[in-house]
């Protein structure tokens, strides 16, 4: 057997899957945050900018999160 396969013959697929989901929404909802603020410092709006930023982060923090119960499944 692979060490590879040893990580995941045991795991639980729909918690892992939903995990994967889940953190994919956010890692989306703050690219879409990223490009908004883009647009914004492009046409001189600060302001909105740094609250599409701030709503970026947000997004990525809870990606994290929900990543790191579907890390650690893969890697112990």
């Amino acid at each position: 057997m692979k060490n590879s396969e040893s990580h995941t013959k045991d795991l639980p697929i729909v918690p892992t899957a939903e995990g994967h989901k889940k953190a994919a929404t956010h890692y989306e909802a703050a690219a879409k945050s990223h490009l908004e603020a883009a647009k914004h410092h492009e046409s001189g709006n600060h302001e909105k900018a740094a609250k599409s930023t701030t709503e970026a982060h947000e997004h990525a923090s809870h990606a994290k999160e929900a990543q790191k119960p579907v890390v650690k499944n893969h890697t112990s």
